[in-house]
This record gives structure tokens, sequence and C-alpha cells, in this order.
């Protein structure tokens, strides 16, 4: 058991409907504290102003490490029985290189997983919202690792850790800081709570909070009226654990479907290309 089930098994009981899918999460999440991710996290780089850690990075990963754990999202997908995720079978059957694949998830490159998804035959979407769950215990390891050499003046909207814009922001504690966090490495980082992490605009007249009907008293979306991005954001008294951020995330979707209603999105990709290499 990890300490990610209880929210597992909440998201199974509110949406009965999701089990297809939360299985997929499920089978991405088991892997999240095997040592074997650790042992590939590069040594921390020297900090720079604006670059995220990985930007840049050799990686060495082998074939080994990624092709079961591909093998197994495939299944519990291909298990679900719906029409788009049953062409993911082809993956199983396919040649296709692992490392490839998962270089294109790990830069959030959109185009390069519609090329894959073209030439294997399979549903675009289904490829794209499994291949995204291919590099997370990669990178909930290079978090564990990194999370203390986070420069404390860090004031970019994506993360330190990985590049990729938040999930979501925690405004914590009495003191009501704002801290941003990752849905892939379950990183964190503190920013003003009068500024806009996509195009980073602190007029307060172009920032708007919107408030779900019939919504918690401690959850609001944050708004920017400029880019028409958003950001959903919970008062807390603490930050959730790593691991459990994307169920988090997954658990205040109807804030997702507000923000849509009225405009506003998460904007595609991450917030800083990474440039990685990814080699045997």
């Amino acid at each position: 058991m990890t300490d990610t089930d209880p929210g597992l098994q909440d998201l199974k009981h509110l949406h009965p409907e999701w089990e297809p899918w939360l299985a997929v999460v499920q089978a991405m999440l088991s892997e999240i504290a095997e040592p074997k991710w650790d042992t590939v996290v590069p040594p921390c780089p020297q900090t720079r102003s604006k670059v995220p850690f990985l930007a840049g990075a050799e990686l060495h990963l082998e074939k080994s490490l990624i092709r079961p754990l591909l093998a197994h999202l495939v299944q519990m997908a291909c298990r679900s029985r719906t029409p788009k995720m049953a062409t993911l079978a082809a993956v199983a059957q396919s040649e296709l290189d692992n490392l490839t694949l998962f270089k294109a998830s790990l830069h959030q490159d959109s185009n390069h997983l519609t090329e894959i998804a073209g030439a294997l035959g399979v549903d675009c979407e289904a490829l794209q919202a499994v291949a995204a769950l291919l590099p997370v215990p990669f990178l909930q390891a290079c978090n564990r690792h990194w999370n203390q050499s986070v420069r404390v003046d860090w004031a970019e909207g994506y993360c330190p850790i990985c590049g990729t814009w938040p999930a979501f922001a925690e405004v914590r504690g009495i003191e009501r800081s704002r801290y941003l966090r990752c849905g892939r490495c379950g990183g964190e980082w503190q920013m003003h709570c009068l500024s806009c992490p996509y195009c980073g605009i602190t007029d307060h007249n172009e920032l708007v909070s919107l408030v779900a009907e019939n919504g918690a008293s401690n959850v609001v979306i944050d708004a920017c009226k400029r880019c028409l991005g958003y950001v959903k954001v919970f008062t807390t008294l603490q930050g959730s654990p790593p691991a459990k951020v994307i169920l988090d995330d997954l658990a205040s979707v109807e804030l997702d479907v507000v923000a849509a209603e009225q405009g506003y999105k998460r904007p595609a990709g991450g917030g800083y290309f990474l440039n990685a290499t990814v080699s045997m």
C-alpha cells in the first residue's frame, strides 16, 4: 500500500466511471517509490536563473527500465475496453522505440507523439494520455533528489525541476503562502499570490477569481484576462505529498470545466523546453 491509495479509492468511489483510467494511473503510481528510478537520476546540475534542472540534461536509461512500465500501462489501458484505449494494443505488437516515446513525453512534444500515433495507427489522444504517465516515476525520483536545491528566489511560473506548468496552487497555513505544484514530478515552488504564472502579469485589474457553483469554500480558480490562463487554488494547512498531486488534480476536474466554460485554459506543452538527451 502507498500513501496515494486513499486518494485513489476516494476517486473510484466518487467517479466509478473513471475506474478504467484510474487503473492505468494506479499502475504508474505503483512505480513511483521503486529504487530503480533513483539510480538513474543524474547529479543535480548547477542552479541557473530561469532554467529548470532537467534542461539540457544527459539521461542514460536502459530500455529494460522503460519497457516493462510501458507494457503495463498499455495493458491496463487496453483492459478498459473503451474504443480509443483498445487501439493501443498495436503498441505492444510494434517495434516502437521506447526511448523515443519516453523522450517525446518527457519534452511534452505533442507533435512528435501525434506522429508516433499516426505511424502505429492508434488513437492519438489515447497514446498521449498513456505516454504522459511514462516519465512520471523518473521525474518523481528527480524531485526527491533535487528539491532541496531549488533556488529560494525561483520566480518562474514553470517547475524548477522539470519545466512543467503548475497543476494547481496551494495557499498554506496561517501565513497563506502560495505554492505552485507540479503534476508530473510533484515539485513545489513559492510564487507571489497576485501574479499569473503563465504571462507574469501582476496587474490586479487583469487577474480574476472564479468560484464554482456549490464549490467548497477553500477552493477558487485564479484566472488571467490577458493570457486567458488559469490555476486552481486550494487553501490547506499543508501541501500534498508529491505522488498525490496528480490525484488532487484529477479530483478537482470540475474546476477545469468551470474555467473552460468561462473561456480560460491551461497552456499546451511545458513552460520550458528541456532539450534533454536520452540514451542507453
